[in-house]
């Protein structure tokens, strides 16, 4: 699994590149706060409910979670799964904001 860090992702993301980034995390913490990330929760991942993402299966997929721990869950059953491309957002949604701010 590879990772990426807020600062790549941001930079990224200012930059217009279109990026497949996924939010792992419960609606409730999501609609807390979010980057407009596709949310797609980590247990339906786990359950392996994934037809949005089928079709990505060898396209980059940035996954982020409240602070990685969720996401790299995610990023490891993604790979069994033969997704090819997944990276994990060091310190998720945490950094993201200790960074950048709300």
């Amino acid at each position: 699994m590879q990772e990426i860090t807020v600062d790549e992702l941001k930079s990224r993301l200012d930059a217009g590149e279109h990026l497949n980034v996924i939010d792992v995390r419960e609606p409730n913490e999501y609609a807390e706060y979010n980057i407009d990330a596709k949310l797609i929760p980590l247990g339906n991942i786990m359950s392996m409910q994934i037809d949005d993402l089928e079709p990505l299966k060898n396209e980059e997929l940035i996954i982020h979670c409240r602070s990685g721990k969720r996401s790299m869950q995610a990023c490891m059953m993604l790979e069994t799964m033969g997704f090819t491309n997944v990276k994990n957002v060091v310190g998720g949604i945490l950094a993201w904001q200790e960074k950048f701010g709300k």
